[in-house]
């Protein structure tokens, strides 16, 4: 009897990965997670900011992800850490609720990531549309920009509601921005625009963030500086379980799934990327798990909930990362940055990290894509894509998601029901001709309806309509070949025909039935309404049927036909006949 063996995912794509695995590998890993960790370490302190916290706990964050996360992620490739997008939704939630909230609904949305990995439901996140995805970035680089305003400017607002409402209380309650602080961002963005022009090595926001933090401190401006960085990751503000409001967990439901959808879709969309970029393989479940559990632990550190960032992980497989050693060694130079760099790290101005989150915030939009859009016209997509974004900024993500999907669902929908048509035509002796029948003259008693397009609940009107004229005809072919689906509500509309006409004493023949719709017709009864005998697998080998039905039995309702019934075999065994069943080939169009 064989043994059975289990392997985890894991250490099967750990195998692979490390397959043959030398120190020329373990040099590029090394190089790669240099480069990488210094365009991360401005981007976890932005992000911490940004998030409702502090710059120590994106570096935190930065660094349990780039191990834990990293070590365990379905990908070799694949950096994670605070970001943009994350930061978005956690500075409303903190806003709300309060930051220990956040760290308890990270450690919910840990457990939903999990279950999602567990389950196998990783590959059901590409099924939200483009324009929804484009959206919802573009809604969350709005409020992004929105929230380092006060950073910008100089200024002190209170909490809004939503990136709107902040807008709105500049607006109703003008304040006297700091020049020095507008400067300093400026110095920033100035940089980030004109340094990757100059040198694309040497990280833009890096050499910003110095130049800036300079000037104020020769300049000895008093601006709101980021403040000490304390040299541990475990951070004195951090969740314990002591702390955790188990009373009142089903009010941080919402906020949690927030996160967790958040962290999904964003993970899993960077997977595909970097894949596509790297040629390497992903695993989607196993790096939900691996969100999971991360954004489990980041919280008992400090940190602020994680996901897999695109810029980092672009700039990974591009330094020539191997394996996901290139995560953790980002990871370290990070922690050395914590420990070594922290006195001199505290004298950042806020000022200088607005000036990258604004530049982050206008490179997260889908330029490209919102381009393709507009150039096309494809007013389908530009409407779902305004509508998310304009939800994303005034509601949650969740909802903002859940908005965009049904938009575009009810958009497809639409255009589902548009797209299905059906044409008539009289049988066309020429065109038979031409695909090598000797029929001269047809029966007028026949008539031809061809359906194009899904049948379902939104097509059913047009096809019902289409077929009022059908009492003119004695029989009638339906010709379905270009349908390739259909539904109950369609179903019982083809059944409504056919019975209607059978009423009236006609005959219903259908032709060129796709498998999965003759499937249905089996198992909803309507084959057997039809008969065998009525169903073909073209209209052309139907016709010719009709024909020699017809000269032998005669028709009472037409003279026209004058062929002998030898010709008309001798144009059978030109379209030999197949089974009912064979629903590929061509040759439809007799009308």
């Amino acid at each position: 009897m064989k043994a059975i063996t289990f392997r985890l995912p894991l250490i099967s794509l750990l195998q692979r990965e490390f397959a043959g695995y030398s120190a020329t590998h373990l040099r590029a890993d090394v190089l790669a997670g240099l480069t990488t960790g210094a365009v991360a370490l401005p981007l976890a302190l932005a992000f911490g900011v940004a998030s409702g916290a502090d710059a120590p706990a994106g570096l935190v964050t930065a660094i349990i992800a780039g191990i834990l996360i990293g070590g365990l992620s379905g990908a070799a490739y694949q950096i994670s850490g605070p970001t943009g997008a994350m930061s978005a939704i956690l500075i409303a939630i903190s806003a709300r609720y309060g930051l220990e909230a956040v760290w308890v609904a990270c450690v919910l949305a840990g457990l939903m990531l999990i279950l999602l990995g567990l389950f196998r439901l990783g590959r059901y996140i590409s099924f939200i549309p483009s324009p929804v995805i484009a959206g919802f970035t573009s809604g969350i680089a709005l409020i992004i920009a929105i929230g380092q305003l006060d950073n910008v400017l100089g200024v002190k607002t209170p909490p809004a509601e939503n990136a709107f409402a902040k807008v709105f209380h500049y607006f109703t309650h003008p304040l006297l921005p700091d020049w020095r602080t507008i400067t300093i961002a400026g110095i920033v963005i100035t940089v980030m625009i004109l340094m990757p022009r100059i040198n694309k090595t040497i990280p833009a926001s890096l050499v910003g963030i110095i130049l800036a933090t300079v000037i104020t401190v020769v300049l000895e401006w008093n601006v709101p500086m980021i403040g000490d960085i304390p040299r541990t990751i475990l951070l004195d503000h951090r969740l314990t379980w002591s702390a955790i409001p188990w009373e009142h967990l089903s009010e941080l439901l919402t906020p949690a799934v927030s996160i967790a959808a958040l962290g999904a879709i964003e993970s899993l969309l960077c997977g595909a990327v970097g894949s596509t970029m790297s040629g390497k393989p992903f695993d989607s479940n196993q790096e939900l798990i691996a969100q999971g559990i991360g954004n489990i632990a980041i919280p008992f550190f400090g940190g602020v909930p994680a996901t897999a960032a695109i810029a980092r992980t672009s700039v990974a497989i591009k330094s020539g990362a191997v394996t996901r050693l290139t995560s953790i060694v980002h990871a370290l130079l990070l922690l050395l940055s914590a420990l070594v760099l922290g006195p001199v790290i505290r004298y950042v101005p806020l000022a200088a990290l607005g000036g990258v989150l604004l530049m982050t915030a206008w490179r997260m939009n889908e330029w490209e894509t919102i381009h393709f859009f507009v150039n096309a016209r494809l007013r389908h997509a530009l409407i779902g894509f305004f509508i998310t974004m304009i939800a994303t900024a005034a509601l949650d993500l969740t909802q903002a998601i859940l908005i965009g999907v049904v938009i575009s669902a009810l958009i497809y929908l639409r255009q589902s029901a548009t797209s299905t048509v059906v044409t008539t035509a009289p049988v066309n002796p020429q065109q038979l001709q031409f695909q090598g029948s000797t029929i001269t003259a047809t029966c007028p008693s026949i008539h031809v309806y061809y359906l194009t397009g899904p049948i379902f609940f939104g097509s059913v009107t047009t096809v019902l309509e289409a077929f009022e004229t059908a009492g003119d005809y004695h029989t009638i072919i339906i010709s379905m070949r270009g349908v390739p689906l259909i539904d109950a509500m369609g179903i019982q509309a083809l059944h409504q025909i056919v019975e209607e006409h059978h009423a009236r004493g006609g005959e219903v023949i259908f032709t060129a039935l796709q498998p999965a719709v003759l499937d249905v017709f089996k198992r909803t009864g309507l084959f057997d309404l039809v008969g065998a005998r009525n169903i073909y697998w073209s209209s052309a080998h139907a016709i010719i049927e009709l024909h020699e039905r017809r000269l032998v039995a005669g028709c009472p309702r037409c003279h026209a036909h004058s062929e002998s019934c030898q010709l008309l075999q001798i144009a059978r065994q030109r379209l030999a006949p197949q089974p009912a069943n064979q629903s590929t080939l061509s040759g439809e169009s007799v009308g």
